[in-house]
């Protein structure tokens, strides 16, 4: 499978906020797009617009791929816009002490790395990333780390959720398109399928 996720490198990007939800990460008015494209550019609308200190705000974060985030990360209604403008403004992996389910499954299902980390460890990482930005950090979910520089924490993610990362399965589409030649030796096989074709 060629949509393996086994680590996330990239830098990182703090905000230790417990209880950010789906509607903190986009706005209700951006629900209404017919697709997805261009949702990053609106992340945190309305707490950028609120607090210039934001760190999606920030020049020394953009580009950052790493989330570094509290706890019940993601909670609120279950729409999926938030993990998708997450994706889309460049996130690959969030690491947070924890997940509201439903934007847990909706990151894993778009191959975003959702894993949970301890609070202290969280404190030094975001605190880590904030003196020295733009700080590097592996998400490495083979061996359930996190490192950045000298700091190397473990973290958690439930192995049902890392294996369809790891293996590339949670990419339904990929699957799909790589099972193509079985797809359409099985359509010979269909008779009301055959009948259309002669």
């Amino acid at each position: 499978m060629t949509n393996e996720i086994k680590s996330v490198n990239g830098t990182g990007i703090p905000l230790m906020l417990d209880d950010i939800d789906t509607d903190r990460i986009i706005p209700a008015r951006y629900l209404r797009c017919v697709t997805f494209d261009g949702l990053g550019d609106y992340a945190f609308e309305d707490d950028r617009q609120q607090d210039p200190r934001h760190p999606f705000n920030q020049s020394e974060f953009r580009g950052a791929s790493v989330l570094v985030a509290g706890r019940n990360f993601g909670c609120g209604s279950s729409r999926e816009h938030a993990p998708q403008s997450l994706m889309r403004w460049g996130i690959k992996a969030v690491i947070a002490e924890s997940f509201a389910e439903i934007f847990f499954g909706n990151c894993c299902s778009l191959g975003v790395a959702a894993v949970t980390a301890s609070r202290d460890d969280l404190d030094r990482l975001a605190a880590a990333v904030e003196a020295a930005p733009p700080l590097n950090i592996v998400v490495c979910l083979e061996s359930l780390t996190a490192t950045a520089g000298d700091l190397s924490l473990s973290v958690e993610m439930p192995s049902s959720a890392r294996e369809a990362l790891v293996s590339g399965e949670w990419d339904y589409l990929g699957q799909l398109l790589s099972a193509s030649c079985a797809i359409r030796e099985h359509i010979t096989t269909v008779p009301y399928l055959n009948a259309f074709s002669a």
